[in-house]
């Protein structure tokens, strides 16, 4: 499974991103696709994931200010709509997916929040 995110970018406060995810090869063996962040110095972080059958988790943080939704049609994209954005959202952004045991990692988009 390779994963090719897009969509980061400088955004002021307040503000909206959306981030894709593309997923290619064995995508029928996808079952968990989302996405993690990541500051310099501190741990990956989950930031929301969504299951095949739809079911969808969020941090604590980004709970009514983000929203992740998946490509039923297609299977393998994910897609992660963030309103309200705050400096404290700003990191690497690494899209997710999990299939048949192993994790898998694109190679992360920046987002930065800043005035």
């Amino acid at each position: 499974v390779q994963l090719q995110a897009s969509g980061g970018g400088l955004v002021q406060p307040g503000g909206s991103l959306r981030l894709s995810c593309a997923a290619s090869g064995s995508i029928l063996s996808i079952n968990t696709m989302g996405w993690y962040r990541q500051d310099p110095g501190d741990q990956r972080e989950l930031v929301a994931v969504i299951s095949s059958g739809g079911s969808i988790l969020y941090a604590d943080s980004v709970k009514g200010r983000f929203t992740i939704s998946r490509d039923n049609a297609a299977k393998n994209t994910v897609y992660l709509q963030m309103n309200s954005l705050k400096p404290e959202d700003t990191a690497v952004y690494y899209c997710y997916a999990h299939s048949y045991g192993l994790n898998y990692w694109g190679k992360g988009t920046q987002v930065t929040v800043s005035s």
